[in-house]
């Protein structure tokens, strides 16, 4: 009787490095997943405030965007491998006394502020690392299919973390589900302490100021990088940001309530995992074109959600929003790890990371305002016009049409 065939495993996770990296990554990701819904019933419990979950949950913003830029010249110069374990360890240690603090019942606001942003602080050192240590653990032509099993985890852990997170709170506390994600940090520090890489390329030791400098030049020499950037990254979280503001609202006026939320959000996260797994197969020649037609489909749940479509429509919009957003982002990574030197490109991802961090809070700030002055579908519509005329005017830019994929 012939014997079923082995499994065999995708190339790209044959490479021992990046198998090792992407499954700390994927613990990691799941355990932030958690975080959110995990804070957020925490700080119920101890005020009731929803003003107090606002602030728990952006005091790690505000020290993520102050250090990030610092965080890509201090990851060019050293190995950016130990920065990111300790940046893990930093996080851990501050999310599991978080976690005692709350198990114990002898935690205060103010400590899950002071202790958030510890946690910010870290991953402004955390990200641009990230961004250029993925390229050193995989071969080239394997960078595209690298992105995308990354994209994988994060969707994946989108739509279950939540869902672990609340199984936690409800059977122990909140604490508990606080206490995985720093279990999950914990995890990922260790990957990467057995990674072995090839010997860091750092450049000539300067000034900090000239490193930054120096970043910010090879960030504005390509054209097709800095219109990226402030277009698709700065500027496309600031309008992300209304549906983040303005869709519960929505759901709770015309469609019933947090369920159907829950719903729009897991079509989102549905779409994203989908969107990774065509990654896998996509092979595009213009691949920054193909990312900003992606892009446009973020258009369709603030559409869907202006005109009020019933909700199996919004549901819809959301699936294809979520798709079109992760094959985006996995095709600008590829791009970018590939273009970058590799010397400079924490430095250069700095200045991306910024951009996103910064604009999606100001978007957030502004959402309900001008949702107030001139009416939220209108809002919502001018957000998805927004993403549709800058999507198709993105594509068409000679710059971006120029730079070709693997």
């Amino acid at each position: 009787m012939p014997r079923p065939p082995a499994l065999k495993l995708p190339a790209v996770l044959r490479e021992w490095e990046y198998a090792l990296l992407w499954s700390g990554q994927t613990v990691s990701v799941f355990g932030d997943a958690m975080l959110l819904l995990a804070l957020s019933f925490a700080v119920l419990d101890l005020t009731g405030s929803v003003t107090d979950i606002g602030l728990v949950l952006a005091a790690s913003r505000a020290p993520l965007v102050l250090t990030v830029l610092a965080g890509g010249v201090i990851a060019d110069r050293v190995s950016r491998r130990w920065l990111m374990v300790i940046a893990d360890v930093v996080r851990a240690a501050a999310l599991l006394l978080t976690a005692a603090l709350l198990i114990s019942g002898t935690a205060q606001i103010w400590q899950l502020l002071v202790l958030q942003a510890v946690v910010g602080t870290a991953s402004g050192f955390f990200y641009p690392a990230a961004t250029g240590l993925l390229p050193l653990t995989v071969p080239l032509e394997l960078l595209q299919d690298a992105n995308a099993f990354r994209a994988i985890s994060d969707a994946v852990a989108r739509i279950a973390g939540p869902v672990v997170a609340g199984i936690l709170v409800v059977a122990a506390s909140p604490g508990w589900a606080v206490a995985a994600d720093a279990l999950s940090f914990a995890v990922s520090a260790v990957t990467l302490a057995f990674l072995r890489l090839p010997k860091h390329v750092r450049p000539e030791r300067k000034r900090f100021v000239h490193d930054l400098v120096h970043g910010w030049k090879e960030f504005t020499s390509r054209t097709w990088v800095w219109v990226m950037v402030v277009v698709a990254g700065a500027l496309g979280n600031f309008f992300t940001a209304a549906i983040t503001a303005l869709g519960p609202a929505v759901a709770n006026e015309h469609y019933g309530g947090a369920g159907a939320w829950a719903a729009v959000s897991a079509g989102m996260g549905v779409g994203a995992l989908v969107g990774a797994l065509l990654v896998l197969r996509i092979r595009a020649r213009t691949p920054l074109v193909v990312a900003c037609f992606a892009w446009a489909l973020l258009a369709l749940p603030d559409f869907a959600l202006a005109l009020v479509l019933p909700l199996a429509a919004v549901v819809m919009s959301a699936f294809m929003s979520g798709a079109g957003q992760t094959t985006g982002n996995a095709l600008w990574d590829t791009t970018f790890q590939r273009n970058i030197p590799e010397e400079a490109m924490s430095r250069v991802s700095s200045y991306d990371w910024f951009g996103s961090l910064l604009f999606n809070p100001l978007g957030l700030a502004v959402a309900g305002p001008v949702a107030n002055a001139i009416g939220t579908s209108e809002t919502l519509a001018i957000a998805g016009c927004w993403f549709v005329v800058a999507s198709f005017v993105l594509a068409t830019l000679p710059s971006v049409r120029s730079v070709r994929g693997g």
